[in-house]
């Protein structure tokens, strides 16, 4: 991984962080980005330029950006420093998100635009851009390049959680876009997984559950998830693409794709009548919500 070159977006803390940090850790040079701010003093300073002190002190190479990745130019922009700063890219880790938590009948149209705008078109945004740089290369070299690309999608988008209506629609259609990604870009080199993580984070620290611990091992701590995402970025993974991975404490759960459940067929055109007669039956000592199409975790 030395010399590599990484986009970790909403990189200033929790996952971001811990991912930043670990590929730092392995040699990989960072651009660290985030538009959130800490305060050290009387000082404001970006929590990306935190995180780069991190690195920078630890012998790493590393830059800040405060870009919103869910605009087009600024997710440009963010290819584009990664390319000046460090001669390329190799990574980009899409993680940057927040929370408007509401259920479906309380939702307002201000709540739902703004989740799917960060996750989903963010992640969209910044793959579109990191994509077509990598098969520019790739058309200009004549041959596949080094390209990883690292989702976050969440359980919420695969089991539909009740208070989450945007968060889990934004995270479901990230895990789509993985698959995309992965189908469009393999020829040039180029892999895309999403992992679902658990950890303790501000978006989750309010939720119950998250500060469990094991004879002193921290379950849900954000660097139990960023293994994984170093190995996905590396030269091992080159054979692992359009993947979703559940990741938390010690646990790495690898995702079926979707299968047929059970098909009725009829000798004739369906009505509803047979419909009903095919159905009903089938239905009536299952529990939808719980047998149905839908991943058997917990919400991460």
């Amino acid at each position: 991984m030395d010399g590599k070159v990484a986009i970790v977006t909403g990189a200033g803390r929790g996952l971001g962080r811990a991912e930043a940090l670990e590929l730092a850790r392995l040699g990989v040079h960072v651009v660290v980005n985030d538009l959130g701010r800490t305060l050290h003093g009387e000082e404001e300073e970006s929590a990306a330029h935190a995180v780069v002190d991190e690195i920078t002190a630890a012998g790493g190479k590393a830059v800040a950006h405060a870009g919103d990745v869910a605009v087009w130019d600024a997710a440009a922009d963010l290819v584009r420093t990664a390319v000046e700063t460090f001669g390329g890219l190799d990574i980009l880790v899409n993680n940057a998100g927040f929370l408007r938590d509401r259920m479906i009948f309380n939702m307002s149209e201000e709540e739902f635009d703004a989740v799917i705008r960060v996750h989903l078109k963010g992640h969209f945004c910044m793959s579109r851009h990191a994509t077509a740089y990598w098969r520019d290369r790739s058309k200009a070299e004549g041959e596949p390049v080094y390209g990883r690309v690292v989702n976050t999608a969440s359980e919420a988008g695969l089991v539909g959680s009740p208070g989450q209506p945007n968060y889990a629609a934004a995270k479901g259609a990230i895990v789509q876009l993985t698959l995309a990604t992965a189908n469009a870009c393999a020829r040039y080199g180029v892999t895309a997984n999403a992992i679902a993580p658990r950890a303790l984070t501000r978006m989750t620290e309010a939720l119950p559950g998250f500060d469990a611990s094991e004879e002193g091992f921290d379950v849900f701590a954000p660097e139990n998830v960023s293994p994984l995402v170093a190995y996905l970025a590396s030269p091992a993974a080159a054979k692992v693409s359009g993947q979703v991975f559940v990741v938390y404490g010690r646990m790495i759960d690898v995702l079926a794709r979707p299968t047929v459940d059970r098909r009725f067929e009829t000798d004739e055109a369906w009505t509803p009548a047979r419909v009903d007669d095919s159905l009903t039956p089938f239905y009536e000592h299952r529990e939808p919500l719980r047998d149905g199409f839908a991943y058997g975790g917990t919400r991460g």
